[in-house]
């Protein structure tokens, strides 16, 4: 009977896929750019929560914006129509950035030429968690609709956020959203995350979202 050799494939990827958010991560500090990854399941309001903060910070700081879809231009197009540079990764299928599509994406933008970029990562709850874009800080957002449950069928993402949105608040009274039980959730998960309720259609929070970045982001570009 033959040997049987056992490859972990997937640990493999993961560890690559480390050492080059890492390498990322040095780039961007020589640059002075500080880079968010924005994540939730599709329709939660990425988008509209990005042109929100772009028309709050553009003013203020140099913005990019890489749009990640598996086939689309459509989020692209809206952010570009509001001033800032945009870039379409079209992923073809893949579920989630890593740091290599990122990487490939940042070529498009001149670094020295941005203070802030931000990536929208492909609307999922599951991948785009697993994989370190090299990314300076992980945002996501959860929208109302989709119910306070979710830190606990999706405990990963909340895991490795920095910052967790909790958008469409205007919805609170139409629903059953229990937002002292999702705190409670997401803090047995992440006691160091921070938790900002927004609504992007009222404006409702987005001084303490647009306030919580741009703390971020002076105090790595160093203004």
């Amino acid at each position: 009977m033959g040997d049987i050799r056992l490859i972990e494939i997937r640990e493999d990827i993961l560890s690559d896929n480390r050492e080059l958010a890492s390498e990322l991560r040095a780039r961007l500090a020589r640059h002075k750019t500080y880079l968010l990854n924005l994540m939730s399941s599709p329709g939660s309001g990425k988008t509209s929560l990005i042109l929100r903060t772009v028309d709050r910070l553009k003013d203020r700081f140099r913005i990019g914006v890489l749009e990640a879809d598996i086939d689309s231009i459509v989020d692209a197009e809206r952010v570009a129509a509001s001033g800032v540079q945009a870039v379409q990764l079209r992923t073809g299928g893949f579920c989630h950035l890593d740091a290599g599509m990122v990487a490939a994406g940042l070529e498009a933008f001149d670094l020295d030429a941005l203070d802030l970029v931000i990536i929208e990562n492909v609307g999922n709850l599951v991948c785009p968690a697993e994989f370190d874009t090299g990314a300076i800080r992980n945002a996501m957002i959860l929208s109302v609709p989709e119910g306070d449950d979710k830190p606990l069928k999706y405990p990963l993402m909340f895991s490795v956020s920095d910052v967790l949105l909790v958008n469409k608040t205007d919805f609170l009274s139409l629903s059953d959203f229990d937002m002292q039980k999702l705190k409670e959730r997401v803090y047995k998960l992440n006691s160091g995350i921070a938790v900002i309720p927004v609504s992007c259609r009222t404006g409702e929070g987005i001084d303490a979202w647009a306030q919580w970045l741009s703390s971020e982001v002076s105090g790595f570009i160093g203004r």
